[in-house]
């Protein structure tokens, strides 16, 4: 896996040289495209797609049968659990606040820190972690899925004889996540073409985060970096930048280290994957460790800590209007049913 850490101080000169910020706002932003990229060793289809479903809410992929997929990023609001952290099995809370899955399949590398290069990657993590799902093994994952009949059948339709394998679990719920992007926001809506979408204030708010230079690194489509970064390579930036503010230690911006905690290189300290905007007005509380409740608040905290710059309460009030801009619309969904264990449970047999 290769990563990209580029500073905060150099982005806005990289990316203008990418050709990604340019002259005005029509072309330095970018809408929401209708599909997202989908690997070719793991083409979509309805039946593969209604499988990753039935998996990702399926609480039996737990030691205890009590977190599934959904538990902590929940399709049914906004994609995450609104949680500071995330809790798991038996109570366990996890050091870093959940990322919402919505538009996660433009991301370049997912986790926080950028640790798994694919949506495929992403799925195999948190059923095998102790702390989240807490199943001990693959093999175990396996041997729970092989006693209930409906999904042996429905992985052999999907992909073929054999078909139940680990890597097969994570291709089916990737696929699903895949179908989880929120188009249409009023932000998209004006940038094609749609002038009434955006109030006023959201507007200076648009012209506010390029003048004030948030786009330096909330850029490209889902304003989570440049959208031709190759699979694997994450858009990473330093955060905390400016350290000497009250909002370090308020809010504990320091005590996790980001990439440094996969890569153990010193100039991977606080280097963290740029998030989404895509619908942040939605997912509070904010930042990895879920530290900041609201949303302006936050975007006081990233002005200071990123850019050295105290902004007004207007210009916050702006800016925090453009954001709301970029909710776009949730896809229904609805509950699948999931495959029965007649005249017995598959939970508890580890």
């Amino acid at each position: 896996m290769r990563f990209a850490n580029i500073s905060v101080h150099a982005a806005a000169a990289v990316l203008a040289a990418a050709g990604v910020l340019q002259a005005g706002p029509a072309r330095a932003l970018e809408p929401l495209p209708a599909q997202p990229p989908v690997p070719a060793d793991n083409p979509m289809s309805a039946a593969k797609i209604e499988l990753g479903k039935m998996l990702f809410f399926d609480p039996r992929l737990s030691i205890d049968g009590t977190v599934s997929c959904n538990s902590c990023h929940n399709v049914m609001t906004n994609g995450t659990d609104n949680r500071p952290v995330s809790v798991g099995v038996k109570g366990q809370k996890g050091g870093r606040s959940a990322p919402t899955v919505f538009n996660a399949a433009f991301l370049s590398a997912q986790f926080w820190d950028g640790r798994a290069a694919t949506l495929e990657d992403q799925a195999k993590g948190p059923i095998l972690n102790p702390i989240e799902m807490g199943m001990p093994s693959e093999e175990a994952v396996l041997e729970r899925l092989r006693k209930i009949p409906g999904y042996v059948a429905k992985f052999a339709e999907v992909f073929g004889e054999n078909g139940l394998t680990y890597d097969n679990i994570a291709k089916a719920i990737a696929a699903y996540e895949r179908t989880l992007i929120t188009p249409n926001s009023p932000f998209d809506r004006y940038m094609r073409g749609d002038k009434s979408a955006m109030s006023e204030e959201a507007l200076r708010g648009m012209e506010l985060v390029q003048s004030v230079g948030c786009t330096a690194c909330h850029t490209g489509p889902n304003f989570a970096g440049p959208a031709n970064l190759p699979v694997g390579q994450g858009f990473f930036q330093k955060f905390p930048t400016f350290t000497n503010n009250e909002y370090v230690k308020k809010y504990d911006l320091m005590s996790d280290t980001g990439l440094h905690s996969v890569t153990g290189k010193e100039e991977d300290k606080y280097m963290w994957r740029v998030p989404t905007w895509r619908n942040v007005a939605l997912t509070a509380p904010y930042f990895h460790n879920g530290s900041v409740k609201t949303l302006d608040e936050a975007v006081r905290v990233m002005a200071k800590t990123q850019l050295n710059k105290d902004l007004k309460p207007d210009e916050v009030r702006a800016i925090v209007a453009f954001l709301n801009s970029l909710t776009g619309e949730i896809p229904p969904q609805t509950m699948p049913v999931l495959p029965q264990t007649a005249n017995m449970s598959v939970v508890g047999d580890q």
